[in-house]
């Protein structure tokens, strides 16, 4: 069956909303684009030297996301995906401009990691080029940060996410519009510094193909060959050339450089010197376009949620074995857990749906932290789900699993992301299967039921089964007591055999 999916990126120096049409052909699905909305709501520009974001570009924000709200409403959450980059970042005032956007564009909008925007770009480029077998390098260079990628087929073996782009170079390096080569000099040598950060791993790994993904490359691409500089794609050669007439011209002089678009014309000084940077350090010969990017791994992310195909079921496997977990307790751990959320007579939607994922995430990763210490070893492992590159993640799905390992034992977390009773109680599932596995063996079936009417959580269970387990019974009594505190009234309930 068709169905639609949206994206949305909030880059630092462009918005931009796609549409795609998900077509299953023969068992596999496809994205057909059927409209796109793009503003040019320069983000970056807006922050101050604090960074933090001014009125202004926050009115921007507001009016564009207004209008991309008008085009998806309707839609169900669990088909938009609205990610925001650099900008919101490294804004101090994120936390306060967010609920703002949100509340203009109607979805939830996630701060994503350098880390997922490079995996999201490398996703939606590979979607859009012809299947090969060579490692293929791909450069994006956004508005304030640029991103660098290695992979091969759909995966990707390096990511690097540089504090660099096209509007924070030209703001720093070509302030006033006057280009000379003194400062065209100065941005390329700051890029390379940031680029050689990475130009022996990656040079060492090698690639055949290279492309450019976004804005800068294509302009780039325009204009050079639009005035015959390079013949195909972007090559050093042409780079240096449209370098020399900049700085000849001491401006971007639209006039004599078709292809350029206005908008493009007030970014390209700084663009051009990260992009020759990159050439440079990491010895590119040729760089062809590369269509898609973030927005469009932004909708084949969606799409894989929607097929089951999750790719952050594929990052939880991959730290169970990095962290050495052991993976029956896990399982144990999150049966048990699931079963008794199954308890909550939640709605059957899709927030109920992800919140179910979450909690099942965390209980298989619960233990990462025993492999650091077994002190505080909730901690341990709190910080690792906060702090870590988890590729399919948002920042805000690493801050539930963060504070849900957090409170997974021991005393409950002062504040849940989202303050929300349904979250509480997805805890209170998780806590109560982890107490009842502390043996580390396998329990066929459970020997207790939770109801719950408000905040009034009731455990019942046989007074026998209690009996025979003075050491759960009085961990109960312990979760009574914790629970107080946080405004839920536990009861256990007992029953003849």
């Amino acid at each position: 069956m068709d169905h639609l999916l949206a994206a949305v990126d909030l880059g630092s120096n462009s918005f931009r909303l796609s549409i795609g049409r998900v077509v299953q052909l023969d068992g596999a699905a496809q994205i057909y684009s059927i409209d796109r909305l793009k503003e040019h709501v320069r983000m970056a520009a807006g922050l101050n030297a604090d960074n933090v974001l001014d009125e202004d570009a926050i009115h921007r924000a507001v009016g564009s996301l207004e209008r991309f709200g008008e085009r998806i409403q309707g839609f169900h959450p669990n088909r938009v995906r609205a990610v925001a980059t650099n900008t919101f970042r490294i804004a101090r005032n994120a936390p306060e401009v967010l609920p703002r956007l949100e509340d203009a564009l109607g979805f939830p909008i996630e701060i994503i990691s350098g880390q997922e925007e490079a995996r999201l770009i490398f996703t939606g480029v590979t979607h859009e080029l012809p299947p090969s077998p060579y490692r293929r390098l791909m450069i994006d260079i956004g508005g304030g940060s640029t991103e660098v990628i290695i992979g091969q087929e759909f995966r990707p073996l390096h990511m690097a996410s540089l504090f660099m782009g096209c509007v924070s170079y030209t703001r720093r390096f070509f302030p006033d519009g006057c280009i000379t080569e003194a400062r065209m000099q100065q941005a390329i040598m700051a890029a390379r510094r940031e680029v050689e950060t990475i130009a022996r791993q990656y040079k060492k790994t090698g690639w055949q193909e290279a492309y450019g993904s976004s804005g800068t490359a294509k302009g780039l691409i325009a204009v050079l060959a639009e005035t015959g500089m390079s013949q195909k794609g972007i090559t050093r050669e042409g780079l240096e050339q449209l370098k020399a007439k900049l700085v000849k011209d001491g401006r971007v002089d639209m006039d004599t450089l078709p292809g350029l678009k206005p908008d493009r014309a007030v970014v390209l000084a700084g663009g051009l010197a990260i992009m020759l940077a990159a050439f440079l350090e990491l010895r590119i010969e040729l760089m062809l376009p590369g269509d898609g990017a973030l927005r469009m791994g932004t909708l084949y992310d969606l799409l894989g949620r929607d097929s089951k195909h999750d790719k952050r079921d594929e990052t939880v496997k991959q730290f169970m074995r990095r962290y050495h977990i052991d993976t029956r307790q896990a399982e144990r751990v999150k049966r048990i857990t699931l079963e008794l959320f199954a308890q909550l007579g939640l709605p059957g939607d899709g927030e109920t749906a992800e919140l179910a994922r979450i909690i099942g995430w965390v209980a298989k990763l619960h233990e990462v932290g025993l492999s650091i210490a077994h002190a505080d070893y909730d901690k341990h492992t709190a910080y690792v789900l906060r702090n870590a590159d988890m590729p399919g993640f948002s920042i805000y799905d690493q801050e539930q699993l963060s504070t849900f390992a957090l409170g997974h034992q021991g005393k409950l977390p002062k504040r849940m992301p989202e303050d929300s009773r349904n979250r509480w109680l997805a805890l209170f599932c998780l806590r109560l299967a982890v107490l009842l596995c502390r043996r580390r063996e396998d329990i066929p079936e459970l020997p207790l039921t939770i109801a719950v009417n408000g905040k009034d959580i009731a455990i019942k269970a046989s007074a026998e089964w209690l009996e025979s387990k003075p050491l759960t019974a009085y961990s109960l009594d312990g979760e009574r007591i914790e629970w107080k505190k946080a405004g839920f009234t536990v009861t256990l309930e007992t029953s003849a055999p």
